[in-house]
């Protein structure tokens, strides 16, 4: 096996660009795509230093892109700037940084994206409430929550105030983070350019949005007894099932396709009539009359059963809209948009 042969297409492109003089990089630059420029970039900035022994294999893969001048084994994220500024000017490069630095956001944590949740729960033993909402804060939505819900009540609620007035992370904040969390796992320590990352409100609502019900209503609970204000900011960016009238009516039937029939009849248990019937319009006439026969089966049912199933709906939302299959507009005149 060749000593590039583990190297994807874009880094290969990276080293050779790393190889030529700037003037040269830059001209090869100018005649990529916006998305391959992000890509390159991304890969001068991650390598930062060449083997002298790969840098050789990949010009001579790539010998009809070499050109006189001096190689150089010097990457990493002054380099790629001035690259894009000889390339596409201040303005641009500037603007291909910044975005670069929001896509390279949570790479410190990736290491645990196949942890489970009794495992981060485990390594954060005993650390600070805004530690611990630092690296939750790098996790996806649905991990982080089910992290969360692992959590005692008390340190829950902590956590989420943390998130939610966490501003920027400075990259020294989060390697040091990664690393210790990192050597309890016995892993390797991680670069020091990392990109910051920012909490806020948001990333609590989109945590919050995928736990059940009971978690839910006990961690809104605990934060309007400590923070009303922050609790009614949370509540006006969350999803409800109540939402549905606000979508397309595209939208609503991809919603309302993964979801069964039972679980869809409590939710409509003492749900208002225009949400009724925008559920009512738009499943088929067979589903309607499955439906309508869960409904009248349904007698009383406990509160809690009823926002559990109205939860598992704005779940589906949730996903979809993370799978790109939905957009949803938060203002109430906006509707959600098929892609």
């Amino acid at each position: 096996m060749t000593l590039t042969q583990t190297l994807t297409g874009n880094q290969k492109v990276a080293v050779a660009l790393m190889q030529m003089t700037k003037e040269s990089a830059s001209a090869v630059m100018q005649r990529f795509t916006d998305k391959e420029t992000e890509m390159i970039t991304a890969e001068i900035v991650r390598i930062r230093r060449v083997d002298p022994d790969v840098a050789d294999e990949v010009m001579t893969e790539f010998y009809d892109m070499v050109v006189a001048g001096k190689k150089s084994p010097i990457g990493g994220a002054d380099f790629a700037t001035s690259l894009l500024e000889d390339a596409f000017g201040s303005e641009r490069a500037a603007g291909v940084m910044d975005k670069l630095a929001t896509t390279m956001a949570g790479k410190s944590f990736e290491f645990l994206d196949d942890a489970e949740p009794g495992q981060i729960v485990a390594l954060l033993d005993g650390e600070l409430p805004q530690t611990i909402a630092l690296v939750l804060a790098h996790l996806k939505p649905k991990k982080s929550s089910s992290v969360m819900a692992m959590m005692a009540d008390t340190a829950r609620t902590d956590i989420a105030q943390a998130i939610a007035v966490m501003g920027s992370a400075t990259p020294e904040a989060i390697t040091i983070s990664a690393d210790i969390l990192k050597a309890r796992t016995g892993g390797g320590t991680g670069g020091r350019e990392q990109a910051e990352v920012v909490g806020g409100v948001q990333p609590l609502v989109e945590i919050i949005n995928r736990a059940d019900a009971a978690m839910e209503r006990a961690l809104m609970d605990a934060l309007e007894e400590r923070d009303p204000e922050l609790a009614e900011e949370i509540r006006s960016r969350m999803l409800t099932f109540a939402d549905l009238v606000k979508l397309e009516a595209r939208a609503v039937q991809l919603v309302l396709r993964g979801v069964d029939a039972s679980v869809l009849a409590l939710a409509m248990k003492g749900a208002k009539s225009e949400v009724v019937e925008v559920v009512r319009a738009n499943v088929s006439e067979r589903n309607r009359e499955i439906l309508e026969s869960e409904i009248q089966a349904l007698g009383a049912v406990r509160t809690s059963a009823v926002e559990e199933a109205r939860a598992e709906i704005v779940r589906q939302i949730r996903e979809m809209e993370a799978q790109g299959h939905i957009e949803v507009r938060r203002n109430d005149d906006d509707d959600a948009v098929i892609n």
